[in-house]
C-alpha cells in the first residue's frame, strides 16, 4: 500500500478544504491505492504552523515524519481573493526536500464560487523550488465546494463530474508514486552545492 499524506491548506478551523481532504482520503481507501493507516491528513486548521521563521515550530515536527513517509502528497488549496491563503504558502516555507523532493503531487483548488484556478498557477510557480515536490500535469478544481462531496451518493451532474475526475487523478497520483520511488533512491541529495532550486 501506498502511503499518501493529504495538505488541508485552510487555516480555518472546519474548512471546507478539511471536508474535501476528507472525501479524498476515503476514496484513496475505497479505490484501494491507500490504507487507512497509511493515508493521513495534515489539517493547517487543525494544527496551524506559526508563521515561518518561528523559534517554536508548533507541529512542524511531527508533520515532517509523516510527510518523509509519504510516497505521495496531494495538497488542498483553497482560493483566497484569488490567490492561495497564506496557510499553504507558510507550509511550503517549512517543507524542504528531506521531506518532499522528487515525490509526486497532485494540487487540488478549492472554491467556494466559480473559481480556484488561481491556487493552482500559483502553487506551481512558487512552491516546488527548494522541496523538489514533483506536481502531476493533472490537478482539480473544487469550485462550489459547499454543494459537492457532501453525502454518499453525488448530488448533481457537477458532483458526479468532479468524484469521476478525482478517481482519475488518484489513480494516475498512484502510478507516479510507485513510478517514482526508485527515483528517489537513486538521486544523491546530500550534494551541498545543489541544496537548493534554482
Amino acid at each position: 500500500m501506498l502511503n499518501i499524506v493529504l495538505i488541508a491548506g485552510s487555516s480555518r478551523a472546519n474548512s471546507q478544504s478539511g471536508k474535501v481532504a476528507r472525501f479524498i482520503r476515503q476514496r484513496l481507501i475505497e479505490l484501494d491505492k491507500a490504507s487507512p493507516s497509511s493515508c493521513s491528513i495534515i489539517d493547517l486548521g487543525q494544527g496551524p504552523l506559526p508563521l515561518w521563521p518561528a523559534e517554536d515550530t508548533g507541529p512542524w515536527s511531527g508533520y515532517q515524519q509523516q510527510l518523509r513517509d509519504a510516497d505521495a502528497v496531494v495538497v488542498i488549496a483553497p482560493e483566497w481573493n484569488g490567490m492561495a491563503c497564506p496557510a499553504i504558502k507558510n507550509f511550503f516555507i517549512y517543507a524542504s526536500k528531506a521531506e518532499l523532493a522528487h515525490k509526486p503531487g497532485l494540487l487540488v483548488g478549492v472554491s467556494s464560487g466559480i473559481g480556484g484556478g488561481y491556487p493552482i498557477s500559483e502553487l506551481r510557480a512558487s512552491s516546488y523550488k527548494n522541496c523538489r515536490l514533483c506536481y502531476l500535469p493533472e490537478h482539480l478544481i473544487i469550485r462550489g465546494v459547499e454543494k459537492v462531496l457532501n453525502d454518499v451518493e453525488p448530488a448533481s451532474e457537477d458532483d458526479q463530474r468532479i468524484r469521476a475526475r478525482m478517481d482519475y487523478d488518484l489513480d494516475i497520483l498512484a502510478r507516479y508514486a510507485e513510478a517514482l520511488k526508485p527515483v528517489r533512491e537513486a538521486i544523491d541529495m546530500s550534494i551541498p552545492a545543489f541544496a537548493n532550486g534554482m
